[in-house]
């Protein structure tokens, strides 16, 4: 993994252009600290620096941007990347073809010069990337992001008309436009469309699969998904909150690092790292599970004020000014993982969506609003969890794996019949457990010969990440928007951002950080809008009356379910002249 930054069909001066390239490649660098590469067109039409994070292939064969020597033009590509099926593509699609380096990212060229650039091509590929082709014979070109958008990419256009790509926002301020480059699409030049090349049924609108569950058959995909993603020749790791998703991973992780190939150091205990306030629920439950997993486990501790004093480098880092609860105490954390020596590690990001785990989805009218939902929260992903999980750790270099979203697993439990994974307190279909969120997922793994985790741990209700690591954190994070935003200039909120304007002081705060940091007339478009109940998109408000006008990210929003929801409460917007403010 890495950063990638692109300009295509530039033109002016080569050596003004590559310097000022350079400039905006620098701002990459936190993504990948271990080395630096840049292709340089002949004629000086494009430029692609690429700053390296060494973890497949970490010799210099595999540093980056890649070429292909042709008489006719180079052909040049770089991928911000993890291709887990690599070696299955080039036996299949390049037999007999020589490839100079063992990175999984050196196969796309390749694989272009001998197939073409074809939406076949890109679903081939098992993993994620964000990717850079240039054709010097043609100068035709081509950009394309995984299908659920886990490695990050924003696109634009110079004055010159040329087209600029990057792994970050933050390197691309200069252009005329910017966006994001939406996930599972290709932008080709030779026809100037974007093209939509990842089309699973499960991402059909109105459809409602109807596929009976198959505890195995789901047990065994989410191992596979587990296991080729402990693919590294550089240390690795496990984040573990303590709850269902990150132990599932850290379980399976354990049960079959040995068995893997191409893993570093697999005859060694698992590490595994957790986060929270002193005493938080997060770290008892962490140390709980490590020890019956037998992990070399690592647990830090952080303060409010600890917390606070990041804001300003987190911001700057995720280029949101939303996940900023979740994405703390995980920045933290991923500079403590660095500082001893880790590289990578697997997170239980994406599971929520899949299965509707989060505790609002108790309130899903029927298995088709169920259904909508998960493939609402899925599509948008990528401004959320996963911007937080790609972004906060790669601040200190240190990249995270999301087994929940491969693409395979994604294919057997989205077929699922919705009505499998609707929640029910009252229902006890094993007579022992609760229908609780993600029960299938918690049955998969309900193994009491073999057990995968402690019962305690896998039949544990749901718990945010913000949530979990010490309700102080998010109390104080509100308790220090509340002092640090005067009176004066809350009341000014609507005069200083006309457009949505923030819904509460703690929302004031952080867009006034983030418009420090971005000053792009189009930054704060990338940054997803509407209101939401304990992470629910804006559409499920209309589940439960009470929620209309609604924003609180906290699951303890969801009091009539959540064990520490009583007595919580939170401010809704007020509605002037028919509009919603903060």
């Amino acid at each position: 993994m890495c950063g990638i930054l692109a300009a295509l069909g530039v033109t002016g001066d080569a050596e003004v252009n590559r310097r000022r390239l350079l400039r905006c490649s620098r701002l990459l660098r936190h993504r990948g600290p271990d080395s630096s590469g840049v292709y340089e067109d002949p004629k000086g039409r494009a430029f692609i620096s690429f700053e390296r994070l060494n973890i497949v292939d970490p010799s210099d064969a595999g540093r980056q941007p890649f070429q292909i020597v042709r008489p006719e033009g180079n052909l040049a590509w770089a991928l911000n990347s993890e291709i887990y099926n690599f070696q299955q593509v080039v036996a299949e699609q390049l037999p007999g073809v020589h490839i100079p380096s063992q990175s999984d990212s050196a196969i796309i060229g390749y694989l272009v010069q001998a197939h073409g650039d074809t939406n076949e091509l890109w679903n081939s590929l098992d993993g994620i990337f964000a990717c850079v082709v240039w054709d010097e014979a043609t100068c035709e070109f081509t950009i394309a992001r995984d299908p659920l958008g886990i490695c990050s990419l924003y696109w634009g256009k110079d004055k010159d008309g040329s087209i600029w790509a990057a792994s970050e926002m933050k390197a691309l301020q200069h252009l005329e436009t910017l966006d994001i480059f939406p996930p599972g699409h290709v932008y080709r030049s030779r026809t100037g469309k974007l093209e939509r090349y990842y089309n699973p049924r499960w991402m059909e609108e109105g459809r409602v699969p109807s596929a009976p569950v198959d505890l195995d058959l789901l047990r065994q995909t989410f191992t596979d998904a587990v296991v080729k993603r402990l693919m590294s020749d550089a240390p690795l790791g496990i984040l573990l909150s303590g709850g269902l998703d990150s132990s599932l991973v850290a379980s399976v992780a354990v049960r079959h690092i040995r068995e893997t190939t191409g893993t570093f150091d697999k005859d060694h205990k698992v590490h595994t790292f957790s986060i929270g306030i002193a005493g938080s629920p997060d770290l008892v439950a962490a140390r709980q599970v490590s020890e019956f997993l037998g992990t070399e486990h690592h647990e830090f501790t952080f303060t409010v004020q600890e917390g606070v004093d990041a804001l300003e480098d987190l911001i700057w880092h995720i280029e949101s000014i939303e996940q900023v609860r979740s994405a703390i105490p995980m920045y933290l954390l991923a500079r403590r993982i660095k500082a001893l020596g880790i590289k990578v590690v697997l997170s239980g990001e994406g599971a929520d969506e899949v299965f509707g785990g989060y505790l609002y989805f108790h309130k899903a009218p029927n298995p088709a609003e169920f259904q909508a939902e998960t493939v609402r929260l899925l599509c948008r992903l990528h401004q959320w969890d996963v911007l937080r999980a790609n972004k906060a750790p790669f601040s200190f270099g240190v990249e995270t794996r999301v087994p929940f979203l491969d693409k395979r697993l994604l294919e057997v439990a989205m077929e699922l019949d919705p009505s499998a994974k609707m929640c029910d307190l009252a229902d006890r279909p094993d007579g022992v457990h609760p229908r609780l969120e993600k029960y299938v997922l918690r049955k998969a793994f309900d193994t009491p010969d073999r057990p995968y985790l402690p019962d305690a741990v896998l039949f544990r209700q749901k718990e945010q990440f913000s949530d979990g690591v010490g309700y102080d954190w998010v109390d104080g994070l509100k308790g220090h928007a509340e002092a640090v935003v005067s009176n004066a200039d809350w009341a000014a909120r609507h005069k200083r951002f006309p457009e949505h304007t923030p819904r509460s002081r703690e929302y004031y705060l952080l867009r006034t950080i983030f418009d420090r940091h971005f000053t792009h007339p189009s930054a704060f478009d990338t940054v997803p809008k509407g209101l939401s109940i304990a992470c629910s998109t804006p559409e499920a408000l209309a589940w439960d009356p009470s929620w209309e006008n609604s924003h609180e990210i906290s699951g303890r929003a969801i009091t009539h379910v959540h064990a520490a929801g009583h007595g919580f409460t939170y401010q809704k917007p007020e509605v002037v002249n028919g509009f919603i403010h903060g």
